[in-house]
């Protein structure tokens, strides 16, 4: 996985924000762009125009998240799901999750700042997610075309979630308009295949999102 969960991510928001074409984002050296400074794609992240095609108080509200449970946002860049997180599980916890030691710093910093207790950053790798303790939720948004071993990764997830607990998958359509290129991204039949042989079951899909799927899984009887 290339440093920075959430690098596609980066490249189109900002496309949608400031009117990049998503083929000219993908060219050097807006493509290889690292993390440092995390303030500025803030900015980008955080975008109040974001909320009108991500809808996080839909998505939020699809996962029925009770107010005690503890949720691992992985990927989690500047805090954007992270900080909506925390306010719906004020009896919870939240580990917002990143690679990238920046956007981890940023992550807690910024916690402090709103006087969330309840948000707790981690440094991950490549290859874990590096969870203190076992979530009832999983959530990975635009981070799971990143993820390099899928199978031995989402093994991992499963030792990390706690009985009942679930996957929540909310990544680019192949058909977006804009993005990495058509190549970089996984279509959501080959994301249920490899749940699939990870040990997971479909458990629920939604699809209100205009630009991405959203699928959530859950770990297979044995």
């Amino acid at each position: 996985m290339r440093s920075g969960f959430l690098a596609c991510a980066v490249i189109w928001i900002a496309s949608v924000a400031f009117g990049v074409s998503a083929a000219a984002a993908q060219t050097l050296p807006t493509h290889q762009h690292r993390f440092d400074d995390a303030r500025q794609w803030a900015q980008v992240f955080d975008d109040p125009a974001r909320d009108t095609w991500q809808k996080p108080h839909e998505v939020i509200r699809a996962l029925a998240l009770k107010p005690d449970a503890v949720i691992a946002d992985v990927g989690a860049g500047t805090g954007y799901f992270s900080v909506r997180f925390a306010h719906a599980v004020p009896k919870g916890r939240v580990y917002a999750v990143d690679i990238e030691p920046a956007m981890v710093k940023h992550l807690a910093e910024r916690a402090q700042r709103s006087g969330l207790k309840n948000v707790v950053a981690v440094q991950a790798s490549a290859d874990s997610a590096k969870l203190p303790q076992k979530v009832d939720l999983v959530v990975l948004v635009d981070v799971y075309h990143h993820i390099g071993d899928r199978t031995r990764y989402l093994r991992g997830l499963r030792d990390s979630l706690q009985p009942g607990g679930r996957v929540a998958i909310i990544d680019l359509r192949i058909d977006s308009p804009f993005g990495p290129p058509r190549s970089a991204r996984i279509a959501p039949d080959r994301v249920r295949a490899e749940f699939e042989r990870a040990g997971y079951v479909l458990v629920q899909e939604h699809d209100f999102l205009a630009h991405q799927y959203f699928l959530v899984f859950a770990p297979s009887q044995p």
